[in-house]
């Protein structure tokens, strides 16, 4: 892997000349300046531009702008124009084209349409990747290279078909293991003969008309959505390949979609090939703050506390709602800073000059459609990248320390929402909020981590909603909480092994030793439906009775203490939440969807417990999150309210970067600002 390192906070984002005459590309180096554009995105979409028939390939306009940038202190991210291949290209050879869930084959059209198991687009894009690599270089302009475009799209086609069945034989070997993993004497399924594996689409084992993500047949949908995912690594790798046998060094990453979520790509599987993590991320104005907090210490999370890339967002609106409002003056510029205090190092837009014409056309841009730089829109991208130009080196490389670990995981995500389990409204990420979102409000520092993550850097581990148990977890879990570490779990966790096979001897399978319980049913409560938890023993705060839903399991304990039961139903008094000393540390279990100011306190006693302090005590509304590189320590303090916040910053006197003055104490923070306090420690 390359050694990513950037000289500064890298400040731009997409740009598209190509959509508009050369006539007003001087125009906008004029305005890159003024903003503080230091990196331009090109080429993400511009096959068609680059490769006009199969023969032919013309870069006369990339080298003219390449060159144009350069001359104007624009650094360049090449993407490799394979997010949307040409129409000649599907014409010629359809087996490009993508098949839906239904089974309706594509035409030509819109953009994520190729298939990641057609020979033609594996081929055609490993040739463009390596073309451009070759041309460009020793351009001096080129910082990084930025393959296809948020991948991911599922095919459900022959050619995917075929791919499915080798990628099944490396997997299990004989169709006798492919048979016990995914239990096929269930509805007379048994395969005899690998040509009789179908993928699991909507024509044939998917439910709810053709939902693929409903299915009557876990393990193999399972195993459908992880070879979907190997699949598009591989054509990743294709292109990557070919640009490092061109350019050894070069920095390659791709950049994942869906806020930093996104549901077909298992990210901890394709970070050992980024060389640095990237996200696109566009939330809506009412959208919480740790929302986006958790996707972008997930994106750190990745690659093992490593810096990452915010590629894309918008200066402004978005497009593709009912209803589209501006973000409100200082909101781009304080979300900005959230990505950085946690991890990115690149203010990346979408777009920087608004496309004239097609689906994007309204889209936000730093420079819009009137063409000059007398807007408010612009006169804040301005603001902020001659704050990142005046803050340079200061805030890369940084690394952020947590004692507390949350465990995320694909493979989980996936079997948890493939139907047929107590209620289609458990939802993998919502629960996984939930619990960070009891933390973030108090302002600690979380981590997140995945199944071969060392467990024992943490003291305070949660997994919630770990329906599977991967070989040798359980294990591992019982060191961590041996060895004196604290460990959380949820509802509907240590159900099934890795093929989405219930683990037989009572719910939770691997997980009862070290829970100290046994789970007898799990009732699932209608969305207007809720029961109550009523504490047993105190635990911190922790006293009384609070609400709770979506599920209560009938649990019995076998050596964990009752700490709470619950209310009503015929389950009255059974235990809800429960504890169990284990070696020298304890698990603990919540058997049902508390409420949030359950969480927080419980929460937040545990983290007490175990020494584990905030970093502040300041209101929720008001971010705070802290990095650190060699002698000195950063401490972000973000105030997202539309009103005044008084803040304690402590008893040492730090300096506040932004304005370079010396701050200590208590302070009134305004509305939508933001303090970088740096300090010095031992």
């Amino acid at each position: 892997m390359t050694k990513f390192r950037f000289p500064k906070i890298v400040y731009g984002g997409d740009y598209n000349p190509e959509q508009f005459p050369k006539e007003i590309w001087d125009e906008d180096m004029r305005l890159f300046q003024l903003a503080g554009i230091d990196i331009a995105t090109l080429n993400v979409f511009s096959w068609s531009l680059n490769q006009p028939d199969e023969d032919t390939f013309r870069f006369e306009w990339l080298d003219e702008m390449m060159n144009k940038l350069h001359a104007n202190g624009v650094q360049v991210c090449m993407g490799t124009s394979t997010a949307a291949h040409p129409a000649w290209m599907a014409r010629k050879y359809p087996d490009i084209l993508t098949v839906t869930a239904d089974g309706k084959k594509r035409k030509y059209g819109r953009r994520h349409n190729s298939c990641p198991n057609s020979p033609t687009f594996r081929h055609y894009a490993g040739v463009m990747a390596r073309k451009l690599a070759e041309r460009y270089k020793n351009h001096p302009a080129l910082l990084l290279w930025h393959v296809n475009n948020e991948i991911g799209i599922r095919c459900y086609c022959d050619n995917c078909e075929k791919s499915f069945r080798e990628w099944l034989k490396q997997r299990y070997g004989t169709l006798e293991q492919l048979n016990r993993a995914w239990y096929t004497r269930f509805w007379g399924h048994t395969f005899y003969d690998w040509k009789e594996i179908v993928i699991p689409g909507g024509l044939s084992e998917g439910l709810s008309g053709g939902n693929s993500d409903q299915t009557a047949f876990q393990g193999i949908t399972l195993d459908f959505f992880r070879f979907n995912s190997d699949s598009w690594l591989e054509c990743y790798l294709i292109e990557y390949n070919a640009i490092k046998e061109v350019i050894p060094d070069a920095i390659v990453t791709t950049n994942f979609q869906g806020n930093g979520t996104y549901k077909p790509l298992d990210y901890f599987k394709w970070a050992p090939y980024l060389d640095v993590a990237a996200l696109d991320i566009y939330p809506e104005n009412h959208t919480p703050e740790s929302y986006m907090a958790l996707r972008y210490d997930l994106m750190r999370g990745i690659k093992d506390g490593a810096p990452f890339m915010l590629m894309e967002q918008s200066p402004g609106v978005i497009n593709w709602k009912s209803v589209n409002p501006m973000k409100r003056p200082g909101v781009m510029r304080i979300r900005s800073y959230q990505a950085i205090a946690r991890g990115a190092e690149s203010i990346m837009f979408f777009q920087l000059r608004r496309s004239l014409g097609a689906y994007e056309k309204f889209h936000g841009a730093v420079i819009d459609h009137a063409g000059h730089e007398n807007t408010r829109v612009f006169k804040e991208c301005a603001q902020l990248g001659s704050e990142l130009k005046q803050l340079g080196e200061v805030l890369t490389d940084l690394r952020t320390k947590s004692r507390i670990g949350i465990l995320f995981d694909w493979d989980n995500w996936w079997a948890v929402e493939l139907g047929g389990g107590p209620s289609a409204y458990i939802k993998y990420v919502d629960q996984i909020q939930k619990y960070y979102d009891a933390l973030y409000i108090n302002h600690y520092q979380i981590d997140f981590i995945h199944v071969n993550s060392d467990f024992n850097a943490y003291d305070l581990v949660l997994s919630p909603l770990l329906y599977m148990v991967k070989p040798g977890l359980a294990q591992k879990l019982e060191r961590f909480v041996e060895n004196g570490g604290t460990w959380v779990t949820t509802f509907y966790s240590g159900i099934v092994n890795e093929s989405d096979l219930v683990t037989p001897g009572g719910y939770p399978g691997e997980l009862r030793k070290l829970l100290g319980i046994w789970v007898e049913e799990i009732d699932a409560l209608f969305p207007d439906q809720r029961n109550a938890i009523v504490m047993q023993q105190k635990v911190g705060q922790l006293e009384g009775v609070y609400e709770c839903g979506l599920v209560c399991e009938v649990v019995h304990p076998e050596g964990a203490d009752t700490m709470a039961v619950f209310e009503t139903d015929f389950y009255k008094g059974s235990a809800a939440l429960t504890r169990h000393h284990y070696g020298k540390g304890e698990a603990w279990y919540a058997a049902t969807d508390p409420s949030g100011e359950f969480m927080q306190q419980w929460l937040k006693q545990l983290c007490e417990s175990k020494g584990i302090t905030p970093l502040s005590d300041a209101p929720p509304e008001v971010e705070v999150t802290r990095r650190e590189k060699d002698d000195k320590q950063f401490t972000f303090i973000m105030n997202h309210s539309d009103h005044q916040i008084k803040v304690n910053t402590g008893e040492h006197a730090q300096k506040e970067l932004l304005s370079g003055t010396n701050i200590k104490g208590d302070i009134q923070l305004e509305s939508k600002q933001i303090m970088i306090l740096q300090r010095h420690v031992k």
